[in-house]
């Protein structure tokens, strides 16, 4: 007997709680409001009550005065120039690391080819006796200083025929201003 007595009473207890909890439904339901009117107007009330909230909210915001609003420009300008420098200082460093490797690299290639020069006149079976007279040596090295030579000579060739297309650029460009002056 106990156990349909507790049977019923569990029972009892799930339906009174159902019956609380479609209460409790209901009466959110119930203060929720009704959608009245189109949607036309439920937009130009929420509108309206946006704006009523906005200029509310507005009329409450503390506005700085015109020495707090110097003062934070100030501020936010000197912050913009160091960070600047900041960056700028960054970059130049970089970029002089990366040059100073970029030449470092070249050299070494230079210097390896130099190398592998060497070592391949010093590899070469030699002709007659086996060494080398002064003579041919003398031949040799003035080879090498006229090479050396006409590649110098190629250069400055280069550079001088690149500042008078240069110069001629500028020369155009100055007529140009004194056309459109006059």
């Amino acid at each position: 007997m106990a156990d349909t007595e507790k049977k019923v009473q569990t029972a009892a207890e799930k339906e009174a709680a159902k019956a609380a909890e479609k209460a409790k439904k209901e009466r959110i339901k119930a203060s929720k409001p009704k959608k009245e009117g189109s949607a036309a107007s439920r937009a130009g009330k929420s509108i309206k009550k946006f704006w009523k909230d906005f200029t509310g909210t507005i009329k409450k915001v503390v506005w700085p005065g015109p020495k707090q609003v110097v003062k934070s420009s100030l501020v936010v300008l000197v912050s913009v120039i160091v960070v600047g420098l900041v960056i700028f200082g960054f970059d130049s460093g970089l970029k002089a690391l990366f040059n100073k490797t970029v030449e470092v690299v070249e050299e070494a290639a230079a210097n390896k080819g130099e190398t592998e020069a060497v070592t391949d006149e010093a590899t070469e079976p030699a002709s007659g006796t086996g060494t080398e007279t002064e003579s041919e040596a003398e031949s040799t090295s003035e080879a090498e200083s006229e090479s050396e030579a006409e590649s110098t000579s190629e250069t400055e060739s280069t550079s001088e025929e690149e500042s008078t297309s240069e110069a001629e650029s500028e020369n155009e460009a100055e007529s140009t201003s004194e056309n459109t002056e006059a």
